[in-house]
């Protein structure tokens, strides 16, 4: 992520959020349908974090459009912007965890690597993201 929007980058953060919230969303159904046989209580797990993670996709839209419409970003707004970073950062967190659960516990996953590739892409694409948060608050924090 460039850091040279200047006034503009709540908007190039929230563009981030709202990004990988919904990669996450897709990934739910692409675990969902690659892993034949998955247990019942992931099946459900995936489906619950889907719609959380549709939500929090949505916050970061609606905060787009604020964003947008203000002339200038009230600090506010902009405590506002870095909350839902830190929600999303620790969202995807517990979205790995359950990725790696999967990973580890589901039979789904034995002695189907192709299974255990798909988890390792999805925890990296969350992870990458972590890393975009946790750089945005950071920053935010030694301003």
């Amino acid at each position: 992520m460039q850091f040279y929007y200047g006034q503009q980058m709540p908007l190039r953060i929230l563009d981030e959020v709202e990004f990988w919230k919904l990669q996450e969303e897709e990934h739910t159904v692409v675990i969902r349908e690659a892993l034949d046989h998955l247990e019942e209580e992931y099946v459900d797990a995936l489906k619950k974090w889907e719609q959380a993670l549709s939500e929090t996709h949505q916050k970061a839209v609606s905060f787009v459009e604020s964003v947008n419409r203000s002339h200038y970003v009230r600090k506010q707004l902009h405590n506002q912007v870095i909350q839902l970073v830190t929600y999303s950062l620790d969202e995807s967190m517990k979205f790995i965890e359950l990725c790696r659960q999967i990973k580890t516990h589901s039979s789904a996953t034995k002695d189907r690597p192709i299974a255990k590739t798909i988890l390792d892409h999805i925890i990296r694409e969350s992870e990458y993201f972590i890393g975009i948060a946790r750089t945005v608050l950071y920053s935010n924090n030694r301003s």
